[in-house]
């Protein structure tokens, strides 16, 4: 595998001086002169340029998720390592650009090193953590001279097959091209490969397998699907949900194959609609990529990774699309494809204007301005794919077809902490009242917290979730600890504790909780709002430890996109095949309508990504 960047540090300056002497008294006096500047110059050079003193010297930050020590280690005047020894930053993200600019730190001896594209946050912790303990040190300001990063790439660049985007639907079109004999490319915007996928939940719909049976769960394809149609408000294509459903299954397996492994506990994400969202172990969406790359590994130089590298338009010769034009570190570079160019570079979400002039939808009445943030990465969710997509007239479908999800962390957007996916949680408004059935579709949960007062709830659980505050939960990847310690979720021991800590009213409260606990506990069928304890995990909830946090709506996925057949290929606005290109992900329309299942993503990202794969490698 080879994995291009390079870095280039700073250049030396030097000053001429030329003096002109009249007499050979004048000479004399200048030279004296002369020598005292040159000892006041020598005595202030030897200060600014003492070497700073050895050691390890340490600066507590704020991260994204949550502060961090960047510790900086100096060994006979130099940088000798950077550590940053107690990060909770995103798996694949935060988390990697640390590694990144650790790396970057010490090769060029410098603070000011360039931050990772797609972890703008933590990159700019991270650095302000190193300065200021080189400050501490007494480094001078050879230590924080611009380091700026230079294109290491060839002006031109060939392989069999060209992907756009480095995901979870790009690696899986990675890894599947490879096996299917074709050599690859991948070019990447950000800083590590991943995208959005490193930082979602994790969940991937699948039916009728061997996880579900263990649990007495009954599920098929057809059901699968059937309830992906009614989730999507049957404005899907059907052709396409079929595809979906029909093989998400065996992408499942085709992941397992790779190494990932599959907790046998099966879970129902936010809207799921069923029991069938299978989550990797341990948590997270970053356990794939991690899984995928791995598999990339083995198949050495046949596939190069171009990171920081932005895709700018595709390349056409006699109709059919052989490449992309792109951009690394400022440099126009070239890479061609001889069987195929897959566009996987999500979606739209985080581009605000884009999002408000498409938005015609069914969240036509919101305004999804910048004051509703988005849970996926900024960067990588801007719609550049769908820019150079209709440059070569591929046709655009469902683009009002917006999601809202409502766990949404207030400020940011971000679905950090404890989730709204599984069960036993209840939704809380400002009064103490349920308003909701928690088991609903996405679109039904995030228009009645748009309805609520402030436009936000407080979302309840108890230890059913949390049985082990030491233990790493199945949904949220993470530790009750540490999500306490960070602030965000509180804990009360008994009901009457979190109301007054939620500022709410106990009996509205203890009423909201007791009808909850009747669907639970099968005393009745229904309640008011639709709640049916149809999941293997429904209990009542009756006793603390009781956890909660506020949360609010968020931009989350965007259904519309790219027209894609079950071959991948890309439909142009007459119906016909694009030679050449292909699209996998959520670049892509069709396939979820109006609003989509909690956990389609992950199996839409790996049914179509493979797909991709192995329909551009076999491309004539």
């Amino acid at each position: 595998m080879v994995l291009s960047s390079s870095i280039a540090s700073g250049s030396n300056t030097t000053e001429k001086r030329e003096n002109t002497m009249e007499s050979q008294k004048q000479v004399r006096k200048a030279a004296f002169i002369g020598s005292l500047l040159c000892a006041i110059a020598a005595l202030a050079s030897t200060n600014a340029v003492a070497a700073p003193k050895d050691g390890t010297y340490s600066e507590k930050v704020m991260g994204l998720i949550a502060p961090f020590t960047v510790s900086v280690t100096l060994h006979d005047g130099k940088i000798e390592k950077v550590e940053v020894p107690d990060a909770l930053e995103s798996p694949g993200v935060g988390a990697e650009a640390i590694g990144i600019l650790s790396e970057r730190i010490v090769k060029n001896q410098s603070a000011a090193v360039d931050g990772v594209s797609g972890a703008t946050m933590t990159s700019f912790a991270m650095l302000q953590g190193a300065r200021k303990a080189l400050k501490a040190a007494g480094a001078d300001e050879s230590f924080f001279k611009k380091a700026t990063e230079q294109s290491a790439l060839p002006d031109e660049m060939k392989s069999n097959v060209v992907i756009v985007g480095g995901g979870g639907a790009g690696l899986a079109a990675a890894v599947s091209a490879l096996q299917n004999g074709a050599t690859v490319t991948i070019v990447e915007k950000l800083g590590y490969l991943g995208g959005s996928t490193n930082v979602c939940g994790g969940a991937l719909n699948a039916s009728g397998t061997k996880y579900q049976a263990k649990l007495g769960i009954e599920d098929n394809p057809q059901k699968h699907f059937e309830q992906t149609m009614k989730g999507g408000h049957n404005t899907n294509n059907p052709e396409l949900v079929h595809y979906l459903a029909d093989h998400a299954t065996e992408a499942l397996g085709w992941l397992e194959s790779m190494g990932l492994v599959v907790n046998p506990k099966v879970g129902a994400a936010t809207g799921a609609l069923y029991q069938r969202s299978h989550y990797p172990d341990p948590a997270g969406g970053h356990t794939y990529i991690a899984t995928l790359e791995k598999a990339l590994q083995k198949y050495g130089d046949r596939v190069r990774i171009c990171l920081e590298t932005k895709a700018l338009n595709l390349i056409e010769e006699n109709g059919r699309v052989v490449g992309v034009e792109a951009q690394n570190h400022g440099k126009k570079v070239k890479v061609f494809a001889d069987k195929g160019v897959i566009i996987a570079t999500g979606g739209f979400g985080a581009n605000i204007e884009f999002r408000q002039k498409v938005n015609t939808g069914i969240w036509k009445e919101a305004k999804l301005d910048k004051e509703i943030g988005c849970s996926n990465i900024s960067a990588a969710a801007q719609g550049d794919g769908l820019i150079m997509a209709e440059k070569v007239n591929a046709d655009l479908i469902g683009l009002a077809d917006i999601q809202v999800h409502p766990n949404g962390t207030p400020g940011t957007g971000l679905m950090l902490d404890i989730k709204t996916s599984g069960r036993n949680r209840l939704f809380i408004n400002k009064a103490g009242d349920r308003f909701v059935d928690e088991g609903a579709p996405r679109d039904v949960l995030s228009k009645a917290v748009f309805a609520q007062p402030g436009q936000t709830y407080w979302l309840l659980q108890n230890h059913l979730r949390y049985p082990d505050e030491n233990k790493i939960d199945l949904l949220s990847g993470r530790k009750m600890k540490d999500m306490l310690a960070q602030g965000r979720v509180q804990k009360a021991e008994t009901l009457e504790e979190a109301a007054k800590m939620m500022g709410v009213d106990y009996a509205r409260l203890k009423a909201a909780v007791e009808e909850y606990n009747q669907v639970a506990s099968h005393k009745v069928e229904t309640d008011r709002f639709g709640f049916k304890a149809n999941h293997t995990d429904d209990r009542p909830m009756t006793e603390g430890p009781w956890y909660f946090a506020r949360k609010v709506p968020t931009i989350h996925h965007t259904m519309g996109g790219i027209k894609i057949n079950t071959n991948a290929e890309v439909i142009d606005k007459a119906g016909h095949v694009i030679p050449g290109l292909y699209a996998a992900g959520e670049v892509t329309g069709g396939i979820h309508g109006e609003n989509r299942l909690g956990g389609n993503a992950v199996a839409d990202c790996m049914v179509f990504g493979r797909t991709a794969g192995r329909s551009a490698a076999k491309a004539d």
